[in-house]
């Protein structure tokens, strides 16, 4: 097998087994009380529409995520 093709399978692999990560993360922060009505979460509401602005769910799970990339990336340096 060609040494490009190898590589590019295991980065198919690595980001498979993120997309079931991320898919599971997805699926448990649905049930997670609150998540969606923090402060800086916006919800507007008009007679035949409303808009849903998650500002401060966003900014919370950049936050957690950018904390857990960063361990986990220090973690495989070593």
């Amino acid at each position: 097998m060609a040494p490009g093709l190898e590589s590019f399978g295991r980065l198919l692999v690595f980001l498979g087994v993120l997309l079931v990560l991320v898919g599971g993360l997805v699926l448990l922060f649905g049930r997670v009380p609150g998540l969606g009505r923090l402060p800086g979460d916006i919800h507007l509401q008009g007679r035949n529409w409303s808009c849903w602005l998650p500002l401060g769910t966003s900014l919370l799970l950049s936050l957690v995520l950018t904390v857990l990339l960063n361990l986990l990336l220090r973690l495989l340096r070593r």
